[in-house]
């Protein structure tokens, strides 16, 4: 679909005599050799004129150049003449002569060529030698070109294709191998002595060397293929009417030759083992007078193999391949032609008849029409000689080298361009586009309208015969597609670049195009890459290479390029390597046309854009929700078919489409103005309603209405059976139709349980008959409800159902007490019937007291009591506040009974027993002290307590003396707090102890983990010997669960392939894991954390006994024991002091200056906080 458009064209005249051309690669700049008045003339072309490198004398006799090679690295050039002078020019010698010869063959030269890494040079000579010469020009290799090298040929022959083997009987030809040829050849020469010559062709890659050359004994042109050190490795295999001209293509797989038989010529191919790989027919020339014919001089393949060019005696033809057919693309009329050794599609021209040289540059282009809606038809035009092959692709996705259209052309075209030529006024606007070609000597233009797809002929205007289209490459305006803020154009470079107004937007590109809304290219990542438009060349944002995750960015083709795009239809095509055409849709494109109509409220063509596409069709509300909801009638109008408006409401789910999936593919300044939007919890919800709505006011489709209701979250599936309903009350006759849809929408068994809680039977067995259910079980059911009484019918059905509390209802619709309050035990409906009853106070007690005993074998002794006590059974709720530990209303409650006095005491030392076992010392002694009398105890309990000051005032208020009793004093008081003194100094010690052992073996942990983490966390392998060589240190799944050895301890969790690998053994593995971790064995990997977890309990148990030691050292004082209040403040003191130094070296030392990534994905270790100890001031100025 490609054409060959001229980006550049120079050219100089008055130059006559041009022997050779050559290429300056470092330079860029062409080489010529000329025969003026007797004098050879070595020149460079600088600009727009020659300037002279070296000059000198003619031979006297005819001549001819051979070859002219220009070496850059040298700036020297090598010229061969058929005389057999190989001569040296130096375009700046340095103590060297300028002109030398550096050697001559007496026989002649035939042919030579250099290799293309121009090391070695070829030579055939006229006496059938061929010869290797070093870059030095000294001899490798000499052969004789000689009968005997046929032998070397493999090719055997059966001798098909001869009148003795053919079978001439009835339908022989149809019965004929398709695979044989009709006759074969025997090596026939041309008649023309034109074609007598010799010529030489290296393989790309320098490995072989062809040459084609005339077997004068046996009068058979032969290809002779040679190795790079010159030894013969094939021949061809005889072809009638060979000539001359050979071309090996650089990328090494065929061989192009000429083959001249029955007027006719062709370009025949080669294989490297010299059997025949296919042909394709040359066409005839323009402007020859009938009979005449026109000599072939070259073939002459590009660089990059992708054009071959067939040099007449008076024009170049250059020739492209695609789809197994050959096009020809350019005639341009100068004889002799030379390529750019390293630039693929530019050359250098010469002619002696016009006395100028010409430069050409080409680029493969594809000739599209316009790509801006409406225009968009995908009219690609493609140039093949005097065919001018056009197809809309919009219309017809014919691939090449088949089209739609085939206009004849009176001459070879050379370029095509389309633009829009007007248009047909009538009943509505039809678009005309102009398509103008350029001939060598005119120009021609059609017309084509986009409605009737006809092409009227245009009238043709001479033009000067050298007129060449001149843009540059890839250069388009933008003007009419971009927004009015600013305006820029895409460039491509040679190199690949894509350039926007001098920014590079990505490297290796090999094809883009231009829509109103995106850029889009390809690279040679093999990548169809979408660019959004924007206003300014700076905003534009290119997706990187992950087209797994980026909807702007898809995987193509090897080797595929752009052809053209038609937004209309969201379509690209491309062309893959072989010539064939693709059509995709890609998402990108896609969306943007979806979000463009929804822009313009055109939700129908939105819609069946996402139907057509597989689209998420939450996108039709979530782009421009408020919009939305507001054009649901018009929504409802233009989709106007009800199955496409249940798709819809089927396809609906609470996630926002624009912020998740389909992102990627919004305008940054469009993301942000979307973000403004927020999509509310309940969007279905909404969205169902509105639909609702705008249906209700329009009396639509039942189905519709239904698919609303059902659609909802969580379905409403009674509301969208009350729609069957009511169809049903009203005779209508959609009912089985509407019955089926419900059903297709929902599951069946729960539209079964819902149309049964309807209580309408008739509705359920239409559900039950669509359903799978056998009707030997659902028929007899349906039939003993259907006998039934209209309340014993609701509740069997909503006991069939599981709706207990509905079912509770119609029992007392029923007046069956007795078999409520049994239901009510059965499926604990206490609440339900207790709300029931809340006016009847007899069943309401009956039903209390069914309560009250759910709540004793349940353990909930505490709402038991309180039921109980309503019910006044005092006995029963005293119990069941013993039982909840609520000792005052258990005591308050049997008070007022009132209890024996013996029973009232029993039951007072239980209550504080039981206190004094969960050491709660205050009620323990409260109950003492209030109940039982006993002050002694109370006072004990008290101190036990720590609650001193209690105890004191306990005594005070119980004495009958001004002074306490002072015997309790000394007896209870006292002993109570030296008891204590004891306790604490004894916990003191061992939390020093423990400080003593743990913090110093924490600090010597760390340290080993930081000076070999493997070995602290894996345990140290040979003892630090030398470790084998087939002892692997990696960590494995057996060992580590799929995890790395670091993280194997550290909580962290990992997800993939390893992970979910072993994840059945990975729950034993986690238990025993989990179990070391609580023992903390000492040299193992979790010893660290138990200690850390264990100082930090025992700052915890310091801080909740720091408010204890202060009350016990404030009464030891009052009490007088002062040296002993001294001792236990300075032991609190000392821990205290202890513990804070700990904590920085547990907590903070642990950590390094700059901690690492894996330290900081660590969770957050929360510092114990060590409470301030409040010293007495006296006893501290002793300390």
């Amino acid at each position: 679909m490609r054409n060959l458009k001229c980006v550049h064209h120079s050219k100089i005249a008055n130059v006559p005599a041009i022997k050779a051309i050559a290429w300056d690669v470092s330079s860029d700049q062409a080489v010529c050799l000329r025969d003026v008045g007797g004098l050879i003339r070595f020149e460079r072309w600088i600009d727009e004129e020659l300037s002279q490198i070296a000059c000198w004398d003619a031979p006297q006799s005819p001549y001819k150049v051979v070859d002219l090679r220009f070496f850059s690295d040298t700036e020297s050039a090598c010229i061969i003449f058929d005389y057999g002078d190989i001569l040296v020019v130096r375009e700046n010698p340095i103590n060297e002569e300028k002109i030398e010869i550096v050697g001559s063959i007496d026989a002649g030269i035939s042919a030579a060529a250099w290799s293309p890494d121009e090391e070695l040079l070829v030579i055939t000579t006229k006496a059938s030698t061929f010869i290797y010469l070093t870059r030095d020009y000294e001899d490798l290799v000499s052969v004789e070109l000689t009968p005997r090298d046929l032998d070397v040929s493999d090719h055997v022959s059966v001798g098909w294709g001869k009148k003795e083997t053919q079978f001439k009987g009835k339908k022989a030809r149809a019965l004929r191998d398709p695979t044989v040829p009709e006759t074969v050849d025997d090596g026939k020469l041309a008649e023309s002595n034109e074609y007598y010559e010799t010529t030489i062709s290296w393989r790309g890659d320098g490995a072989y060397v062809a040459v084609n050359a005339i077997e004068a004994s046996i009068q058979r042109r032969v290809i002779r293929i040679y190795s790079h050190e010159g030894i013969l490795d094939s021949v061809s295999e005889p072809v009638n009417g060979l000539i001359g001209p050979l071309s090996w293509r650089p990328a090494g797989n065929l061989l192009a030759a000429i083959q001249i038989f029955e007027e006719k010529r062709q370009v025949i191919f080669f294989e490297r083992n010299g059997l025949r790989h296919g042909q394709f027919p040359l066409r005839p020339l323009d402007g020859l007078e009938e009979g005449k014919e026109v000599a072939i001089r070259s073939l002459q393949w590009n660089v990059g193999s992708t054009v071959l060019a067939i040099s007449y005696d008076d024009r170049v033809q250059l020739w492209t391949m695609g789809n197994y057919h050959w096009y020809l693309k350019q005639e341009v009329f100068e004889p002799t032609l030379r390529w750019h050794p390293e630039k693929p599609l530019a050359f250098a021209l010469a002619s002696r008849s016009s006395d100028r040289m010409r430069r050409f540059r080409y680029a493969f282009d594809v000739c599209t029409g316009p790509i801006l809606p409406p225009l968009d038809y995908g009219l690609v035009a493609v140039i093949d000689g005097k065919t001018l092959k056009i197809t809309p692709l919009r219309q017809a996705n014919i691939p090449p080298p088949m089209s739609l259209y085939e206009i004849s052309l009176t001459e070879t075209a050379n370029d095509v361009q389309i633009t829009l030529g007007g248009s047909v006024l009538g009943t509505s606007q039809q678009p005309i586009f102009k398509v103008r070609v350029l001939h060598p000597s005119k120009t021609s233009a059609w017309l084509f309208n986009a409605a009737t797809s006809q092409f009227p002929q245009g009238i043709d205007e001479r033009i000067a015969p050298d007129g060449v289209v001149s843009e540059t490459l890839g250069t388009f305006s933008l003007s009419r597609s971009l927004p009015e803020s600013g305006r820029y154009e895409f460039i491509l470079t040679e190199s690949g670049s894509l350039l926007a107004d001098q920014r590079i937007l990505t490297r290796g590109c090999t094809s883009y195009l231009v829509t109103p809304s995106h850029l889009i290219f390809t690279t040679s990542q093999h990548l169809l890459k979408f660019v959004h438009i924007v206003g300014n060349a700076e905003d534009l944002e290119v997706p990187s290479d992950t087209p797994e995750s980026d909807e702007r960015c898809r995987s193509i083709e090897r080797g595929a390029k752009l052809v053209t795009a038609m937004p209309s239809i969201f379509a690209v095509v491309l062309q893959m390597p072989r010539g064939n055409l693709e059509t995709i849709y890609p998402r990108a494109l896609v969306l943007a046309g979806i979000r463009g109509s929804i822009d313009r409220r055109n939700y129908k063509k939105a819609f069946l854009a996402c139907r057509n596409q597989r689209v998420d069709m939450n996108i039709l509300h979530d782009h421009q929700p408020d919009q939305f909801i507001s054009d649901v009638s018009l929504f409802i109008d233009q989709i106007k078919k009800v199955e496409h408006v249940d798709l819809f409401l089927s396809s609906l789910r609470e996630e926002d489409v624009s912020k998740t999936i389909y992102q990627e593919t919004l305008r940054a300044e469009d993301l942000r103005q979307h973000g403004s939007t927020d999509i509310r919890e309940g969007k279905v919800n909404r969205i169902c309603d509105a639909f609702l709505e705008a249906l209700y006011t329009r009396k639509a489709n039942v189905k519709n209405l239904i698919t609303a209701q059902v659609c909802r979250s969580p379905p409403d599936l009674d509301a969208g059976l009350m729609e069957i309903v009511h169809l049903r009350d009203k005779g209508s006759e959609q009912v089985d139709e509407t019955v089926e849809h419900i059903c297709f929408l929902a599951d069946v068994n729960r539209l079964y349980d819902n149309a049964l809680g309807l209580y309408d039977l008739r509705l359920t067995l239409l559900i039950a008959q669509r359903s799978q259910k056998d009707p030997r079980e659902y028929l007899p059911f349906l039939q003993d409800l259907q006998r039934m009484e209209g309340p014993r019918r609701k509740f069997s059905i909503d006991d069939y159902l599981g709706r207990y509390r509905k079912a509770v209802r119609h029992l007392d619709d029923l007046k069956a007490f007795e078999e409520l309050k049994s239901y009510t035990t059965r499926h604990n409906l206490y609440e339900e019937s207790l709300n029931l009853y809340r006016y009847d106070e007899d069943k309401f007690s009956a039903i209390m007291q069914l309560y009250a005993d759910h709540l004793i074998t349940t353990s909930r002794f505490k709402e038991a009591a309180t039921a109980f006590h309503y019910l006044d059974n005092k006995p029963q709720a005293s119990e069941c506040y013993r039982l909840a530990n609520q000792w005052r209303e258990c005591l308050s409650v049997a008070s007022s009974i009132p209890l024996p006095a013996d029973q009232f005491r029993s039951l007072a030392e239980t209550l504080a027993q039981s206190a004094i076992e969960t050491k709660d010392f205050r009620a323990a002694a409260t109950i003492y002290v209030d109940y039982l009398h006993d002050v002694r105890s109370a006072v004990k309990y008290f101190c036990k307590g720590y609650l001193f000051t209690e105890a004191f005032c306990t005594m005070t208020l119980s004495s009958s003396q001004p002074q306490p009793q002072e015997h309790l004093l000394t007896s209870v008081f006292d002993p109570g707090l030296i008891e204590n003194m004891a306790s604490i100094t004894e916990l003191l010690a061992d939390c020093k102890a423990q400080l003593a052992a743990q913090v110093p073996r924490i600090r010597e942990l760390r340290e080993k983990k930081k000076e070999d983490p493997l070995a602290f966390f894996e345990g140290a392998v040979n003892e630090g010997k030398d470790i084998p060589d087939d002892v692997s240190l990696a960590a494995t799944d057996a060992s580590t669960m799929g995890r790395s050895l670091f993280t194997r301890y550290t909580n962290r969790t990992t997800t993939g392939t390893a992970e979910t690998g072993v994840s059945r053994r990975s729950s034993k593995n986690r238990r025993r894991e989990e179990r070391k971790r609580a023992r903390g064995k000492k040299g193992s990997v979790y010893e660290e954390e138990y200690l850390v977890n264990s100082f930090r309990r025992l700052v915890e148990r310091v801080n909740s006994v720091e408010d204890e030691v202060g009350r016990l050292v404030e009464w030891m004082v009052r009490r007088r024991m002062v040296e002993r209040a001294r001792a236990v403040e300075g032991a609190m003191v000392e821990v205290v002091g202890l513990c804070r130094r700990a904590v920085s070296k547990v907590f903070d030392g642990g950590k390094s200056k700059e901690p690492s990534a894996q330290e900081e994905e660590q969770e957050k270790v929360e510092v114990p906080v060590l409470k301030e100890f409040g010293r007495l001031l006296f006893l501290s100025q002793g300390l």
